[in-house]
């Protein structure tokens, strides 16, 4: 089950505001967690066994981890088992196709396999469940001894599936008790509604315009780029209308995640990128990935070699393909340049305005090793770009290519020059609230007439 469905919007979202109302404080943590489980399992119920069974060991693993001066086994035993047992899950289920294909190349071997189908949401709620035994070993949180409270926050349905990564430190206390209000009810019912305009509206519109220009073979100049830059404004828009989306949801049952965009297109430097886009992913790399491997605190070539690792591994955790792998090296090349810069860019020099279209012109030729199928295909997009097919003609989607560059044109202009969700959130006044409402009624009826274009992180 999707946000923008009508099972969502019509049936599951009245039904469970319903129950959830009715309810006592005491039970309601039981209703999310029962009512996620169900949409969770709405198109693919195996699924559910999977999130129920690493939800339930990293709860246990979480009470031994608690119980040391019991004299339990070796915590660090117990920590590494937990690592394992769910980056074992996230390894067979995301990366077993990608080992067994790529074997294959490489030895010409039939091995007759049949590709394992990847649930949806197993990067993140693995993430999020994994971050929580570490919190414990680490001692930053304490262990729940609620199973329902833990389950709760690890299938919690509105950001279970694409996030924000939600760690335990951050809705501990809200589990127990939290503010319900009608001033919290309507922030999170505006969010949703600016999430679900910026998907349906913005998202929807560029994603055609990005297939066509990427579908096409030997893909000119004119083609390559505007589909290129369709492509970076379907992403931004898709995945930071989830997290508004969710974050919208959770405020209207009294929790606060965390936020997870920044304008990141915005940025001046590489470096400032990765602290503004897919923050709670960025933030999780950094600390139980970067930091543990040594951070920056043993030499300049081991900082390189730590970020590095660090952004392979995170491409890696985006999707199961060469590419990804080489988009993360990508990423950590550039971060390393502007580390040995002193965290500036190369093009700091220039005024602010070129800074800011200079780096996003740098991340989002980034863009190219998302989309590629495999390096043939991400060769083909390259020399596209850059003129090895000629100049090629415009993508004439939405009404001819005049308009398709307006469209584009228009998605820049909201992305560098508009209010983020967080600026419109902060005093949003009746107009601006009218504003939104009148385009969330349009969006909805976008959505019911139009196929249904799932959300880009759903396949991560």
């Amino acid at each position: 089950m999707v946000f923008t469905s009508f099972a969502f919007l019509f049936l599951f979202l009245p039904v469970f505001a319903a129950g959830y109302m009715a309810l006592g404080r005491r039970h309601r943590n039981l209703w999310i967690l029962a009512t996620s489980v169900v949409f969770y399992g709405w198109d693919h119920p195996s699924y559910v066994l999977i999130m129920l069974g690493s939800t339930l060991f990293d709860f246990c693993v979480g009470l031994r981890l608690g119980a040391k001066e019991d004299g339990r086994p070796n915590r660090r035993a117990l920590l590494a088992l937990s690592i394992v047992v769910n980056l074992g899950l996230l390894g067979w289920f995301k990366y077993a196709n990608l080992l067994v294909h790529t074997a294959e190349g490489l030895t010409s071997a039939d091995v007759h396999w049949i590709d394992i189908a990847l649930p949806v949401g197993i990067s993140f709620y693995t993430f999020q469940s994994m971050s929580y035994t570490i919190d414990v070993y680490r001692g930053q949180v304490k262990p729940t001894r609620s199973l329902v409270d833990f389950a709760c926050y690890v299938t919690m349905f509105p950001q279970l599936v694409a996030g924000p990564i939600v760690r335990y430190s951050d809705v501990e206390a809200q589990l127990r008790s939290r503010e319900h209000s009608t001033t919290l009810v309507g922030a999170g019912a505006l969010c949703f509604a600016i999430g679900f305009v910026k998907k349906v509206l913005l998202g929807d519109t560029f994603a055609p315009i990005a297939d066509d220009g990427f579908l096409t073979n030997d893909p000119g100049v004119a083609t390559a780029w505007t589909a290129l830059l369709a492509f970076s404004l379907h992403l931004y828009f898709d995945f930071s209308g989830y997290s508004d989306m969710a974050i919208g949801l959770g405020l209207m049952l009294g929790f606060r995640f965390p936020r997870n965009f920044d304008s990141p297109y915005k940025s001046q430097s590489i470096t400032e990128v990765w602290r503004r886009w897919h923050i709670s992913l960025s933030t999780w790399l950094r600390d139980y990935l970067y930091i543990p491997l040594g951070g920056n605190r043993r030499g300049p070539m081991r900082t390189y070699g730590n970020l590095m690792t660090t952004m392979l591994l995170g491409g890696l955790w985006h999707g199961a393909n060469w590419p990804f792998v080489l988009w993360g090296g990508y990423q950590g090349l550039w971060l390393c340049v502007e580390r040995m810069r002193g965290r500036t860019a190369f093009h700091a020099a220039l005024p602010k305005p070129l800074r800011v279209l200079t780096t996003y012109l740098v991340f989002t030729f980034g863009w190219t090793m998302f989309v590629a199928r495999d390096t043939t295909h991400l060769w083909n997009l390259w020399g596209g770009l850059f003129g090895a097919h000629g100049t090629g003609t415009p993508i004439s989607l939405h009404g001819g290519a005049g308009t398709t560059a307006g469209l584009v044109a228009l998605g820049l202009g909201i992305v560098f020059f508009a209010p983020n969700s967080a600026q419109l959130m902060r005093r949003p006044g009746a107009l601006v609230s009218l504003g939104i409402g009148v385009l969330f009624v349009f969006a909805i009826a976008r959505a019911m007439a139009l196929p249904f274009l799932p959300f880009a992180y759903f396949r991560f």
